[in-house]
């Protein structure tokens, strides 16, 4: 085993609250080690009075703090990572902002970590963003953690103090079970005990700031699995095809067997091909192009991996997720989940617990809000190749992506990779394609999505132009949302998150029925914007048309032919769209049709002029 002096490079990351002195800390230690030159100490000096130093100091949270928006502020908005060296190691620091808006750059920095060092200010000690700081470090495999306790020179360097804190802290790192915790007390504004011990403090007997990072063995690399994300399939010509991507985790060699996880074919590494000209092997983190001895089924996406040690490959697992968004989960509904080159459609089937950091116990919950960390479990539309985080953090974590906003909601560690249902299943490829029973349909399959208030007359259009269809000896079936009720979704309420896993349901089905070469009508309120696009996202973009139909509300409730209106009216029905749950009026559809001033047949021919004008009614 490599000694602590012959590792190269330790990589680790700085957390905190916001005014807790991680900049100025970092600011020190860079300058107390001899990683600032003399023109880089001349601009601190001059830009430490610019921003409000008078008092004769260098402020050396200007180190690091290189955005004009977090100097006039005082705080650190981005991640800013610097590389210093001693004569011992080699060091790349993170230092990640405060704020808890900024939790998912602390979550970017630290999953890039080996080691953590949490700052607290002495005069507050261990406080809420401390602990959620603590579990992200511990969710996120940084099994060594520094507790500086900073600004005892604002304390007077009091011994108590730092006990008391010192104590919270050594609770809190055992129930998290890190690997090495340590506590010492410093000043970054006058460099007590970061890299020098401190005259001001006999009563500690420990290591410096300096002394702790380049002594603490965070162990050899483990022998990894090999897992390389195609990024990219090359083909030049007739004679080459090649695999671009950047080796994730592990190290291949020419001549290694490699199999798809996807499917399990092998194949063995014919060329490893770099801008600089062929190599023998490549390492973690190295851009290059594979060519194979034999083509597969392969595209971008795909995840190769040694035989021996094939990620699982399922629509489905268990994940710790940190919430990032400041609108709430909302379990069934769709995000687009990223790990690696791959994107695909997910949902939160259901969350098992949320972690309450200020006690570090566990409580179950229906719904994780801002920065939230919860345990869940998640369904996808397609499978995904990927390993549990503790084991092979590259293809073991992942973001989930608003797709109203596109903003980023959450992030992901993976730690459960199947449930008692899905245990031992995998996809499995059947040798009628699509294509094939297309062909023996001779149609055009399609869905035709109505939505519209209750009683606009979804149902109604939709059996007109089912009765239009089949006089013209197409195969088609309706799928009306208060018929599936009584069935499939009889288990389905009314509430946002029995509605989202309601138009899944229907979503998944009419993919289904046009795989078989059907045109199916479904009948639907689906009154929210972003169900309504994950059935098109889950139909796919060809085969999806929304049809909205639109009937006033005034309209709607006189026809009222269930009497709906007027219970929801009375109080006697909740979520009722219309009255007590809002709709949200599609603003592009493939097709309105003005339900309140044409009769059903001549709204029956504008859908069958849609489904002509899209080539669903043309010959194969």
């Amino acid at each position: 085993m490599q000694s602590v002096t012959e590792r190269n490079t330790l990589r680790f990351l700085t957390c905190g609250s916001v005014d807790d002195g991680k900049s100025t800390l970092i600011g020190r230690l860079l300058y107390d080690s001899g990683n600032i030159l003399p023109d880089q100490l001349a601009v601190l000096a001059s830009e430490s009075s610019r921003f409000g130093t008078t008092l004769g100091y260098l402020d050396f949270s200007l180190v690091l703090d290189g955005l004009i928006a977090e100097r006039e502020q005082n705080i650190t908005i981005d991640v800013a990572y610097r590389y210093f060296s001693t004569s011992r190691r080699r060091f790349v620091v993170a230092d990640s902002p405060g704020h808890e808006q900024f939790t998912r750059n602390m979550v970017t920095a630290a999953s890039q970590s080996e080691l953590g060092v949490v700052v607290v200010d002495a005069r507050r000690g261990v406080c809420s963003q401390t602990r959620r700081h603590l579990h992200l470090l511990s969710l996120l495999d940084v099994r060594h953690v520094i507790l500086a306790v900073s600004k005892m020179d604002l304390v007077f360097f009091d011994e108590a103090r730092f006990r008391v804190i010192e104590g919270s802290f050594d609770e809190l790192a055992r129930k998290l079970r890190f690997m090495s915790a340590e506590v010492l007390p410093v000043s970054g504004r006058f460099g007590d005990n970061v890299v020098e011990t401190s005259a001001r403090m006999p009563w500690f007997d420990g290591r410096t700031l300096i002394g702790c990072l380049e002594d603490t063995n965070v162990g050899e690399p483990p022998l990894t699995p090999v897992r390389f994300p195609i990024q990219l399939v090359i083909r030049a010509g007739d004679d080459f095809r090649g695999y671009a991507g950047s080796v994730a985790h592990g190290a291949l060699r020419c001549g290694d067997e490699l199999i798809v996880a996807r499917t399990g074919r092998p194949a063995t590494v014919a060329r490893i091909v770099t801008l600089d000209g062929d190599v023998a092997a490549a390492s973690s983190g190295e851009a290059v192009t594979l060519t194979l001895d034999r083509e597969l089924d392969v595209s971008r996406g795909d995840v190769l991996s040694k035989p021996d040690s094939r990620p699982s490959w399922s629509t489905g697992f268990g994940a710790d997720l940190v919430w990032l968004d400041e609108n709430p989960l909302v379990v069934g509904r769709s995000y687009w989940l990223k790990t690696g080159a791959q994107s695909v459609q997910a949902i939160v089937a259901r969350i098992e617990s949320v972690i309450d950091t200020s006690t570090g116990t566990s409580r179950i919950c229906s719904d994780l809000g801002f920065n939230d960390i919860g345990r869940c479990w998640l369904n996808l539309s397609s499978g995904v190749a990927h390993d549990r985080y503790a084991e092979v953090p590259a293809t073991g974590c992942f973001i989930l992506i608003d797709q109203v906003t596109n903003s980023t909601a959450a992030a992901g560690m993976i730690r459960d990779l199947s449930s008692t249902a899905l245990r031992n299943v995998s996809w499995h490829e059947f040798q009628v394609s699509k294509k094939e029973r297309l062909r023996l349909a001779n149609q055009r399959p399609g869905v035709v999505w109505f939505t519209g208030l209750p009683a606009s007359g979804k149902s109604t259009i939709a059996d007109a132009v089912e009765r239009r269809l089949v006089s013209m000896c197409y195969r088609t079936y309706v799928l009306d949302g208060d018929n599936l009720r009584h069935g499939l979704n009889r288990d389905l309420g009314f509430s946002p998150r029995d509605r989202a896993e309601n138009i899944r349901r229907v979503a998944e089905v009419s993919r289904i029925l046009t795989d078989a070469g059907i045109l199916v009508l479904v009948a639907l309120i689906s009154p929210m914007a972003r169900e309504r696009q994950l059935a098109r996202e889950l139909i796919g973009t060809e085969e999806f048309m929304e049809v909205f139909v639109d009937a006033p509300l005034a309209i709607a409730e006189a026809r009222d032919p269930k009497g709906l209106y007027r219970k929801a009216r009375q109080g006697l029905i909740a979520d009722f769209t219309g009255i007590t749950a809002p709709y949200e009026l599609p603003t592009n559809p493939d097709l309105r049709l003005d339900a309140a001033g044409s009769t059903v047949e001549s709204l029956a021919s504008q859908v069958i002029a849609l489904l002509t004008t899209r080539g669903h009614l043309l010959p194969l």
